[in-house]
């Protein structure tokens, strides 16, 4: 009976913190659309742990290890860091959030027309983090999703379909659109499908390598290359968010080997 206690008062604890988020990302939007011409900004007041606290990371092997960090506390004992998914339509950046996110025990997840969001937590010492993530479907429909997506978010992941130039060609625009209303969140440009894109002629891999890596220059991005389906670059990206956030001893390495995984910076 205790354990059945334990299991409800955790089902009514998810729902709880989905429904705040749900009516968090509804009132900023009404304020975001009733701001768009003017100068205010809008901000949720959080509050500062202690340095002294300890950030989970959780490595590619499923490893686990502590560092000290100074964070924001958002939704009583969530940390919560958002992160923004934008590219075309069908480039996998579903897949990609799925297959991190699928790794953990515990994830919640809402989902609305154009826009899809799910946090992945893990434990902290004396209270949790979340990395909250913002996918922003690629239609032209959904565009008005990007302000609420990008606001406020530490990280902005720039996607596209590593098998098909014209996704590649809108990043820039992707970028900037972004920009225009985030310009401090950590840009990160990522390429999905590389298992598929191994399987292109060379000549043709070594096109959109050099392409990407122009963009990423452009945009000032570490460049990935990622494949959702074996997990390739995956949890090294979130990795590399929260090092870069919180100042971590931890360093990707630049790899530009034809046929391994490019990463760039």
């Amino acid at each position: 009976m205790a354990h059945f206690s334990k299991a409800l008062v955790r089902l009514e604890a998810r729902w709880v913190r989905l429904l705040r988020r749900f009516l968090r990302a509804s009132r900023n939007h009404l304020l975001t659309c009733s701001s768009a011409d003017r100068s205010e900004r809008y901000r949720q007041l959080k509050v500062s742990l202690p340095a002294s606290s300890k950030l989970l990371m959780v490595d590619d092997a499923g490893g686990a290890t502590t560092s000290g960090a100074k964070v924001e506390v958002d939704d009583l004992d969530v940390l919560s860091l958002k992160i923004s998914l934008l590219g075309d339509c069908h480039i996998g950046k579903t897949s990609f959030m799925t297959k991190y996110v699928g790794n953990v025990e515990e994830h919640t997840g809402v989902e609305m027309a154009g826009l899809n969001l799910m946090d992945k937590i893990m434990a902290v010492r004396g209270a949790r983090i979340a990395f909250s993530m913002w996918d922003v479907a690629g239609d032209d429909q959904f565009l008005d999703h990007v302000p609420i997506a990008c606001k406020d978010a530490v990280a902005v992941l720039i996607m596209f379909d590593l098998t098909s130039r014209s996704t590649l060609n809108n990043v820039l625009s992707w970028y900037q659109r972004a920009r225009k209303w985030n310009k401090m969140a950590i840009p990160i440009l990522v390429g999905t499908k590389f298992d598929d894109f191994v399987q292109l002629p060379l000549d043709m891999q070594w096109t959109i390598v050099n392409q990407a890596r122009a963009y990423a220059r452009a945009m000032k991005a570490t460049l990935f290359f990622s494949s959702a389906t074996h997990n390739i670059n995956v949890n090294k990206i979130f990795k590399f968010i929260a090092a870069k956030l919180f100042g971590l001893p931890w360093t990707v390495e630049r790899n530009l080997t034809i046929g391994e995984p490019t990463i760039d910076f």
